[in-house]
């Protein structure tokens, strides 16, 4: 059979997957190979060195940074609270007092000679990473992590913002090409909510209010993700933006249904506890937004994960240009000759069937895979 590798997008109510859980930088690992954990547990913990603020003491005493060491009233290792006085100088005989005070609660780490500073730290950030699904440990990465492996559907989406999330899967819609808008959202608090074929601005703000963690839909509109992020949207990962909310689109940017297969599957797993990421890199390194679910009951074990990466005859397709941007199809043939097109470029293309029973010709390079 013929076989070509192309991207491929995940949609699949059956998929053994592993999470890499890596702290910032290395701390404890607090589970062991083996373990059940929940996406809330925390799997692993450390401290960030805490930001640093410096006192200019040659200044305020008007001594000569040499002098500093000498004119100090605690020394280096020592806490000190905000405005507790760390200096002191004398003048007149004595009768005359001019004292440095701390600008922040911390630990004097540093007196400088040479510039008349002392250096503060603040306490350490404490961090916490948790599984971030429900698992089993299958690996621990000393003092840095461990791998979390879960069975269960994942659903992958074409663009997010927002980070990681945990919350049940509802659906305010009834049909892939509905729109609740603002106020169909209904009882949502810590949910994550199906808002239809489109999310905007004021229905993501809406689900915020309403304590939903995340939404998804079919697609948003450039200016409401301007509006949402208050800046243009650059070409680094998503992920990390400060939202309260995660978004997660699966069909792209304006108004599109949710995929058949798509809401089908969200539709049944309704109801079911969900871990979401909207993090998202559409360069080399391919990162996709996601909805992960776990299902532990080994009775849902139907169907064996076989994503391989490769495309295949009868294999479902989505169609990422125009004149069939968005529809979904069923690969047919996959010729092994070159064809030329319109441009006089000679590619690779494939012939497929649309939902609606139309065949196509399309080049490879316009498709990507959707695992059903």
């Amino acid at each position: 059979m013929a076989h070509s590798y192309t991207p491929g997008l995940r949609v699949t109510g059956f998929a053994t997957m592993q999470k890499t859980r890596r702290l910032p930088m290395k701390g404890e690992v607090i589970v062991a190979v083996g373990a059940p954990v929940k996406a809330e547990d925390v799997v692993a913990r450390t401290a960030l060195p805490g930001n640093v603020k410096t006192v200019n003491v040659a200044n305020l005493l008007g001594l000569p940074p040499a002098d500093v060491p000498g004119a100090m009233l605690k020394p280096a290792g020592s806490s000190v609270g905000e405005n507790e006085p760390i200096a002191q100088s004398k003048s007149l005989f004595g009768l005359m007092k001019a004292t440095a005070k701390a600008n922040t609660t911390g630990t004097i780490e540093h007196i400088s000679e040479v510039t008349g500073q002392v250096t503060i730290r603040e306490a350490a950030m404490p961090v916490e990473m948790s599984a971030y699904v429900d698992g089993n440990v299958v690996e621990v990465l000393p003092n840095e992590g461990v791998v979390v492996e879960t069975y269960g559907a994942l659903i992958q989406g074409i663009f997010g913002v927002g980070g990681e999330n945990v919350g049940l899967l509802s659906l305010a819609v009834s049909r892939p090409e509905d729109v609740c808008g603002a106020d169909g959202l209904g009882d949502i608090k810590g949910k994550v909510v199906v808002v239809g074929a489109l999310a905007d601005v004021a229905t993501i703000k809406k689900a915020r209010e309403k304590g939903a963690v995340a939404v998804v839909a079919g697609g948003i509109s450039d200016h409401d993700l301007r509006q949402l992020l208050g800046v243009d949207l650059g070409v680094a990962i998503t992920g990390s933006e400060d939202l309260g909310i995660t978004v997660i689109v699966t069909e792209g940017f304006g108004r599109l249904p949710i995929a058949n297969r798509t809401f089908d599957l969200l539709g049944k797993l309704s109801g079911h506890k969900v871990s979401v990421n909207g993090a998202t890199q559409i360069r080399a390194g391919v990162l996709r937004p996601e909805i992960v679910v776990p299902r532990t009951n080994s009775g849902e074990h139907e169907k064996p994960d076989a994503f391989g990466g490769g495309l295949t005859e009868g294999m479902i397709i989505r169609i990422i240009r125009e004149p069939y941007f968005g529809k979904l199809a069923t690969v047919t043939e996959l010729p092994p000759q070159l064809m030329a097109l319109e441009t006089e470029a000679k590619v690779r293309v494939l012939r497929a069937r649309l939902e609606s029973g139309e065949e196509i010709v399309v080049p490879r390079a316009n498709v990507e895979m959707i695992e059903g």
